[in-house]
């Protein structure tokens, strides 16, 4: 029976369990059905090691609750990036890491059998030829080595111009202080502050998203595969039945909710053809297919499409292009003209109509009217009438009113057009 190991080599696997103890952690060893109990023991001892401070156990009835508490607006640095730092390595690993990057660092261009012949007179290591090759080419490939023919030799060096500016330039790390709490990729940014040996605690961002950094090893594979028009193979799980499926579909655009921090990739799939946004933290894998030939005609597409966008959904249930709801609302003019600035400001391109000095109209047309319920409820207590021509809409906000006055009590008079 293998024992257990900190360090893991699948990084996908343990992110699904992070993002379980982050964004749910409501789950006991016993309510945890996916795999088995001893996964779960190995996942959670994982997890209290990398991010014990962050680590809160809750007593309930039928066990111990396990979950991260992590407030990003008290932090100067995303407690998350240590996930990425605990990839597993061999011996050889480890070995060949030091020992090739410190006799490339004093010496000039190596080939892959005289960096051999070195490992053996300089460190006393024996190592195939092959071997170290496929070590300089993997870090050829990573960005660590500069890779290059001279003649009939391929030749392996350290470029040394970056790590010089990086030491040099005193203002640097601040800059990536910031960068790794508010951009994409902050890992690097962390990573870099670690080689400098240089933290600065100087950054707080109120409204920073730490789970983020879980899916961006599968947002730069979307990125990558944009840049390069390529259509990509998506593997995907369901978050309600867990099952996977795979989508062949064009990648075009990344959104981000200020609201609640999830990320969708909006892609066009032309089997149903019609655009789709999936959830990043949905996506499995992403696997590069044919170039796209059409790429540049869906990019114009959905910029004719995105004023009628409300969220990220382009189809309602009765499957019509473009629906149209009408609310009208009660204000007091002009000491309530700050309702009317409002939405306009939060309509998202929708008309706003002043009738008389007591009541509003906001009209506009989307995809899916069903996506502005949470909005239009904001406005409960002032709407006289609500209409659109999806009538689920209307449907579904008569049965949110009614539950909301049968919750409160309240006696319903007239509901003639709410």
């Amino acid at each position: 029976m293998s024992g257990f190991h900190e360090l893991i080599k699948n990084f996908s696997k343990t992110r699904e369990y992070v993002r379980d103890f982050f964004v749910y952690g409501f789950k006991t060893r016993e309510e945890f059905k996916e795999k088995s109990p001893r996964t779960y023991d190995n996942e959670r001892r994982r997890l209290e090691s990398w991010l014990r401070p962050y680590v809160r156990r809750d007593s309930v009835s039928n066990g111990i609750n396990l979950s991260l508490a992590i407030d990003s607006n008290l932090l100067d640095s995303n407690p998350l990036f240590r996930v990425w730092k605990t990839k597993s390595f061999t011996d050889n690993d480890i070995i060949l890491h030091f020992f090739i990057l410190d006799l490339l660092m004093a010496s000039s261009p190596m080939t892959a059998e005289s960096v051999t012949a070195a490992l053996l007179t300089e460190y006393e290591s024996l190592f195939d030829t092959q071997t170290v090759r496929r070590k300089c080419n993997d870090y050829a490939k990573e960005g660590l080595l500069i890779k290059e023919k001279k003649g009939n030799a391929v030749v392996y060096s350290i470029d040394h111009t970056i790590a010089s500016w990086l030491k040099s330039n005193d203002s640097l790390p601040d800059a990536l202080s910031f960068y790794q709490l508010a951009e994409c990729f902050g890992v690097i940014g962390n990573t870099l502050l670690d080689q400098l040996d240089c933290q600065r605690h100087i950054f707080r961002v109120k409204h920073s998203f730490f789970v983020h950094t879980l899916e961006e090893e599968i947002l730069l594979s979307l990125i990558q595969c944009m840049n390069q028009k390529y259509d990509v193979l998506l593997t995907l799980k369901s978050s309600k039945s867990g099952n996977p499926r795979t989508v062949l579909c064009t990648p075009l655009q990344i959104f981000s909710s200020t609201r609640s921090g999830r990320r969708f990739l909006c892609g066009y799939i032309k089997s149903y053809k019609r655009f789709t946004c999936f959830r990043l933290d949905s996506i499995k894998q992403v696997a590069p297919a044919d170039v796209s030939e059409e790429c540049g005609k869906l990019q114009e597409l959905l910029a004719q499409n995105r004023p009628f966008l409300w969220g990220v959904s382009f189809q309602n249930d009765q499957g019509h292009r473009l629906d149209t709801l009408t609310m009208t609302i009660r204000v007091h003019l002009p000491a309530e003209h700050y309702i009317v600035e409002r939405l306009s400001r939060e309509g998202r391109g929708g008309t706003v109509t002043i009738i008389n000095q007591s009541v509003v109209q906001y009209e506009t047309r989307a995809f899916d009217c069903n996506e502005m319920l949470p909005w239009v409820r904001t406005f409960t207590g002032r709407i006289l009438s609500l209409t659109c021509t999806d009538k689920s809409v209307e449907q579904r906000f008569r049965v949110d009113l009614q539950t909301m006055y049968h919750m409160y009590q309240i006696e319903i008079k007239n509901q003639e057009n709410i």
